[in-house]
């Protein structure tokens, strides 16, 4: 793709976009890293900077300060290099294979069919960018580049140490313009494992799928207050209304992507005898008017579909299809507690965001945020009754506990004033509903002090993830600001 025909052909600044650009023709899928990595190695030999690894594969990038800041403190820099790769069915594109099309829309940078990768592509690209550009005044700074953030921040926890040598970190992974984040959710993983024996579907049924689309889908942290559909829930809610009318047997429920993604596809497949189809498919049609009206101000588009399908060997039987489809009723989805600290920000949340079958079992994954941490044995209570109740059992990996606002940061005083400065007016200062690096490398890493912004994206982790280009280069004009006035000598801040 040459610069006259690119997306982003005049857009500024041009070589942040590049680099950018460049990223959206690797595959960087969350534990499948090793293309994105071999291509910043490649960049750091070409630059002669120094590349250390750790046993996480996360990497760091010895940047050396530009003349006269040579004595500033270090700061480090930091995002992740994986991307969450969905697709819509149909879209010939796929971030997992690095194809990703561009589209300029206005004012946005989106992808053809795809998530764009903006999450966190725009980190990884500034901090190349601002290391490359030796007009750009900073003192020694340090690019930290973590892998598998996207999958409970495992390059965060697998993080040595020993590698991070500054004593401020600015991470460049929040999703709002205009806002200074000092605080965000930590998180829990839950499966609760369902196993019930399966046996053969009589001759005498039909095989019926019923699917969950349309929904708007998007991150389950940012995103779980604005009232959107759950794929998974509402195929249960579906199936769960009809078993009233038209008792069936559950052959599969399958849903959900990505653990921090809100499912915007779940798919079941039912045994229902033959002379009960056209019934069932009125218990459903049924259930789902209702379904779409609860969501007709939030999400519109949901709906339900049922279409014949492959004829099934075995199933569960009815009784357990009932308590399969009361588990799923049971878990909880969507905010559960609001903040005390800053007005509309949900404090503790859960998501429903995966449903597998596999043989006999039926397994519902969650993830459970909060920064109140005391919250979180309540919610994981809950979790275990709806298993236990199932008949099932519930298995629980905590991630990391909350990143705790510090509003005395120096490093959020620098940031402040920066922004000020440029745009002429203060920032929000705030915290996020949503896992942060931060959290994990702050533990890791006692005293830092840390600070995370980026530019204005929407829709994260779903193909209409989109990227503000205006607010793109706010970003990039407050990065560099900021490392600037980290740098300079105490006397000369104003």
């Amino acid at each position: 793709m040459t610069a006259e025909t690119s997306a982003l052909a005049g857009v500024e600044p041009q070589a942040f976009w590049s680099s950018f650009e460049a990223l959206t023709r690797i595959a960087r899928p969350s534990r499948q890293e090793e293309p994105v990595i071999e291509h910043v190695r490649t960049w750091a030999a070409e630059q002669g900077f120094d590349l250390r690894e750790d046993g996480a594969r996360n990497l760091v990038i010895e940047v050396p300060a530009t003349e006269g800041r040579e004595s500033a403190p270090v700061v480090t820099l930091q995002g992740h290099l994986d991307m969450v790769c969905e697709r819509q069915p149909d879209s010939p594109n796929d971030p997992a294979e690095g194809r990703i099309e561009l589209v300029r829309d206005g004012e946005w940078l989106t992808a053809e069919g795809t998530t764009l990768g903006a999450d966190d592509g725009v980190a990884i690209a500034a901090m190349m960018v601002l290391a490359e550009d030796k007009s750009l005044p900073h003192g020694p700074l340090q690019l930290l580049m973590t892998v598998a953030e996207e999958v409970g921040l495992e390059g965060a926890n697998g993080l040595d140490p020993s590698l991070v040598r500054g004593s401020i970190l600015i991470n460049l992974d929040s999703e709002e313009d205009g806002r200074l984040t000092v605080g965000c959710a930590g998180s829990t993983d839950t499966w609760i494992e369902i196993d019930k024996p399966r046996s053969a579907v009589d001759s005498a049924t039909t095989t019926l799928s019923v699917t969950a689309s349309g929904g708007l889908g998007g991150h389950s942290g940012s995103n779980i207050a604005h009232g959107r559909s759950n794929a998974v829930k509402v195929v249960g809610r579906a199936l769960r209304e009809a078993y009233g009318t038209v008792p069936f047997r559950l052959v599969s429920l399958n849903g959900g992507k990505s653990r921090n993604a809100i499912p915007r596809d779940a798919a079941a497949v039912v045994s229902v005898s033959a002379d009960q189809k056209d019934a069932f498919r009125q218990a459903v049609e049924s259930a789902t008017a209702t379904i779409r009206d609860a969501y007709s101000k939030t999400d519109s588009a949901v709906t339900v579909d049922v279409a014949e399908t492959d004829a099934a060997t075995d199933a569960w039987s009815e009784p357990d299809t009932a308590a399969l489809l009361d588990a799923v009723a049971l878990v909880p989805t969507g905010p559960l507690a609001m903040s005390p600290d800053f007005e509309g920000l949900v404090e503790t949340s859960t998501s429903l965001g995966e449903a597998v079958t596999e043989g006999d079992k039926l397994t519902l994954h969650s993830l459970t945020r909060s920064s109140n941490d005391s919250a979180l044995p309540e919610v994981i209570a809950t979790l275990d009754a709806a298993a236990r109740l199932a008949g099932g059992a519930l298995r629980v990996k905590g991630n990391y506990g909350g990143w705790r606002p510090d509003l005395d940061s120096p490093a959020l005083a620098a940031g402040k004033a920066v922004y000020e400065r440029i745009f002429g007016e203060p920032p929000i200062v705030t915290a996020v509903h949503a896992g942060l690096e931060t959290a994990v490398i702050g533990t890791k890493v006692q005293g830092l002090d840390m600070l995370s912004f980026g530019p204005q994206i929407e829709f994260p982790h779903s193909p209409d993830e989109r990227v503000s280009i205006p607010t793109a280069d706010r970003f990039w004009k407050l990065l560099v600001g900021i490392v600037d006035e980290l740098s300079k000598p105490d006397g000369d801040r104003p």
